[in-house]
């Protein structure tokens, strides 16, 4: 029996250390399910037979939700409920609501702030119809940001900044009015493409074209060099006319 044993044991030992890692490996996948189930969003989006319906199952901060309070003097008083800018009442929102349908939300004017209805009589609370969807959803034409000057526009791939961006004031939307955002490079310093053109046509051999976009080292290169003999001009006329030569400031043309 002893011998039977220790014919065994060996094997036993590597049934034991089988069953070990398969334990550590399922443990290690509990935690990794476990963790990514923390680090989700609270927001889940479920669909319906008109739509992504999104709720949340827990209730978010009321700053991330509803607009802060602003300066309420410039609001117009006597007029319409309903026509009153974005900033000067405040609306019951909330995330129950089918993302990009209309959807009615209870609001009231905001403190000060008089308006009446179509009826003619003053009103403390009335429904506005507002499309479920958050500020940083709306169409760009629908809020103004900040553009950068500091970014180069004719590169590849393109570059991008961060932008801040505001809500008109009478587009309404669920969320924060000022929100940040990452946009294109896309400004310009006031440079003309056809004027860029038809210098490199004219007097690129004399690096004419090269000065006027500020590329000065080049221009000096062109005007000693007689534009490269020719063919640094017809290269230049070439790049200029398709946009890839541009002001040595990033910027676009006009």
């Amino acid at each position: 029996m002893a011998t039977v044993c220790q014919i065994w044991r060996p094997d036993r030992g590597r049934c034991l250390k089988s069953y070990g890692i398969i334990a550590v490996l399922f443990m290690d996948l509990m935690l990794q399910c476990v963790n990514g189930s923390l680090s989700t969003t609270n927001v889940e989006t479920h669909y319906t037979r008109d739509g992504p319906f999104i709720t949340s199952p827990v209730v978010p901060d009321a700053s991330s939700v509803f607009p802060a309070d602003e300066d309420t003097s410039k609001c117009p008083s006597g007029g319409l409920c309903h026509r009153l800018p974005a900033h000067c009442i405040q609306c019951d929102y909330h995330l129950k609501c089918t993302y990009g349908k209309p959807t009615l939300f209870t609001c009231r004017p905001k403190k000060g702030v008089h308006c009446i209805g179509e009826s003619g009589h003053q009103q403390t609370n009335f429904s506005l119809n507002i499309t479920c969807q958050f500020c940083w959803q709306l169409d760009p034409s629908q809020y103004r940001c900040t553009n950068s000057t500091n970014c180069m526009t004719v590169s590849c791939p393109r570059k991008r900044y961060n932008a801040t961006c505001d809500v008109l004031d009478h587009v309404h939307c669920l969320g924060k009015r000022r929100f940040p955002k990452r946009l294109f490079c896309n400004w310009t310093g006031g440079y003309k493409w056809s004027t860029a053109l038809a210098l490199s046509i004219t007097l690129g051999g004399f690096g004419a074209d090269r000065f006027y976009l500020g590329q000065w080292r080049e221009g000096l290169g062109k005007l000693f060099s007689f534009g490269g003999l020719g063919i640094w001009t017809l290269i230049d006329v070439l790049l200029i006319g398709v946009g890839y030569v541009g002001p040595v400031d990033g910027s676009l043309y006009i």
